[in-house]
């Protein structure tokens, strides 16, 4: 073998070791890059499944919170329904008393709510043909017992209201009328029918 040969061989020799430690630094570089991404892929998956997970559990909560409302909302609403129809049921029951109940009743409503002894009774049309007289005869009678002034009169006029009767002092009149004293009644007793309906 001649000179250039062994030099030619030496070049090639370096040039093929050179090459291949080129080629392992390359190989260990791609795989660190490889292992970097990997890595990173890894982290930015996790964390998007962690935000997903957190987008979910929060969509979750408020679609929850959102059934719990509407589930309270109508429970209210069913709670409110039937608080109606338990004071419109005192309305009914206040309305078809037996005749001397009511009579009594609405001549005890006239002296309590009378002032005078001289107002005028005013009632629905019905009741005033049915009860009129002998409701205003029985209120006098009553504050005669009492020692009052029982100069209670029935009115001309007649007005449309359920059941119950105004009482009127020129242009003062003092509202008993059915509807007004179950109105007024809601009005402070709603919490405790609300205990004995729902306990």
């Amino acid at each position: 073998m001649n000179g250039i040969e062994r030099i030619t061989q030496r070049i090639a020799a370096d040039a093929q070791r050179e090459a291949e430690t080129i080629l392992t630094q390359a190989q260990t570089q791609a795989a660190e890059i490889k292992a970097a991404y990997e890595a990173q892929a890894k982290q930015e998956t996790e964390a998007a499944l962690a935000r997903g997970k957190a987008q979910a559990e929060a969509q979750r909560s408020r679609l929850v919170s959102s059934a719990q409302m509407a589930k309270g909302q109508k429970a209210l609403a069913a709670k409110q329904e039937m608080l109606d129809k338990a004071f419109e049921l005192a309305l009914e029951k206040l309305c078809s008393l037996p005749d001397k109940e009511y009579i009594d009743l609405l001549a005890q409503l006239t002296v309590k709510a009378s002032s005078t002894g001289c107002e005028q009774l005013i009632l629905s049309r019905t009741d005033r043909a049915r009860y009129g007289v002998k409701v205003a005869t029985k209120a006098n009678s009553m504050l005669e017992q009492a020692g009052k002034t029982a100069r209670l009169t029935l009115s001309q006029e007649s007005r449309d209201f359920r059941g119950g009767l105004l009482l009127a002092d020129g242009e003062v009149e003092v509202n008993c009328t059915f509807e007004t004293l179950v109105r007024l009644a809601r009005s402070t007793a709603s919490a405790e029918v609300a205990k004995v309906l729902f306990a």
